[in-house]
């Protein structure tokens, strides 16, 4: 050391990039989640920033109706969530709680088994782009919004990724935490992809969802 003094270094932003960490899941673009799996750190949990990515989860409504939870990653502050609300499935990406972003079926879950899937089509060309957000059901496109920015470094320092229910804060103020999820949920699929994906692409993928779930 010279000087007998230790050198400074001021690269914050960079100390917060999870990836700079070692992880027991990189390389891995699929991953499948069940219910009571909650409080995921950031570094063990898929990173959904800068890329594309899917969030489909299977679910079984009862009768009268269900809502809550599917999925979350971060709160109040920054983060994504799937979730029903008043029987409707609702995408929310909260972008440092500057904007939020909400992607909404009109229509609530009829009774019986259903697949609910997310596709976020990143547009690329750097950090923090922006990407399409759309909402599917039993692989139909029920709602698609474009999300003109997104988070680029990290989604929170203390929220978590949980499935089927929120220990957190809330992604959006729609509801209360937990609001755990009040029909059945089989499970909740992730799937990452590190580029563009073209629209054919995107329309097998959700097809795929729901051959995956039928074919339980």
């Amino acid at each position: 050391m010279k000087h007998d003094v230790l050198p400074l270094d001021n690269s914050k932003v960079e100390r917060l990039d999870v990836s700079n960490r070692p992880s027991n899941i990189r390389g891995l673009d699929r991953f499948v989640y069940y219910p009571g799996m909650v409080r995921i750190p950031e570094g063990g949990a898929p990173d959904l920033k800068n890329k594309s990515f899917g969030i489909s989860a299977v679910v079984d409504i009862p009768e009268g109706g269900a809502e809550g939870v599917l999925m979350t990653q971060g709160g109040r502050f920054a983060g994504v969530g799937l979730y029903v609300f008043e029987g409707r499935p609702v995408f929310v990406y909260n972008l440092c709680d500057v904007a939020r972003y909400r992607v909404e079926g009109k229509d609530a879950l009829p009774k019986g088994k259903h697949v609910v899937t997310l596709d976020f089509n990143y547009d690329g060309g750097g950090l923090g782009k922006g990407g399409t957000a759309t909402l599917s059901v039993d692989g139909n496109v029920v709602a698609s919004e474009k999300v003109p920015q997104t988070i680029a470094f990290r989604m929170s320092l203390d929220e978590t990724l949980d499935i089927g229910e929120d220990t957190g804060t809330p992604i959006s103020e729609d509801y209360h935490v937990p609001f755990a999820f009040t029909g059945g949920l089989e499970s909740v699929t992730i799937q990452l992809a590190e580029r563009t994906l073209t629209e054919d692409e995107l329309q097998k993928y959700r097809e795929g969802r729901v051959r995956a779930a039928l074919s339980r």
